[in-house]
């Protein structure tokens, strides 16, 4: 039930609707046995094969739920219903996740390396370009001359 109304709300709606169906059943009763004998008949037959189709509606349709179930040392989800999996699906379905796992942190390894490796190349690209020899940099009066420079 996907409404919106209060809780209360619904109870006192619910409450209606049942007293309205005693009071149409039992006028139902009442008018029925004022009938005569074929037409009761034919009304209980009626009544027979609604009840019969309301049981039949009624009854759910089998449903397998997915359940955690222990496979030798090892915890997997599974269908409801009996599992007759082999070694070597047992063996893919544990190996696929992990191995998908290893080549993603490969790829992210690879990744920050070729970064690193990039911002290195930048670096000693400005070096090469720059006016100053990079013995320059190393140089202890150097770091003085650039202190002097921020100062002023």
């Amino acid at each position: 039930m996907n409404d919106s109304r209060p809780l209360t709300t619904l109870l006192d709606a619910q409450a209606l609707e049942a007293r309205f169906a005693l009071r149409v059943t039992a006028r139902l009763s009442e008018r029925a046995s004022h009938q005569p004998h074929a037409i009761e008949e034919r009304l209980r037959f009626a009544r027979q094969q609604a009840l019969e189709r309301a049981r039949a509606r009624r009854k759910p349709a089998p449903v397998t739920a997915p359940s955690v179930q222990v496979v030798g040392s090892t915890l997997a989800l599974g269908g409801g219903g009996p599992q007759r999996s082999s070694w070597w699906e047992r063996a893919m379905a544990t190996a696929l996740p992990l191995a998908v796992l290893l080549g993603g942190l490969a790829l992210i390894q690879w990744n920050q390396t070729h970064a690193e490796i990039e911002a290195a190349v930048q670096i000693d690209a400005e070096l090469l370009v720059d006016d100053l020899p990079p013995t320059a940099y190393s140089d202890p009066g150097f770091v003085e001359f650039l202190r002097k420079q921020q100062d002023r």
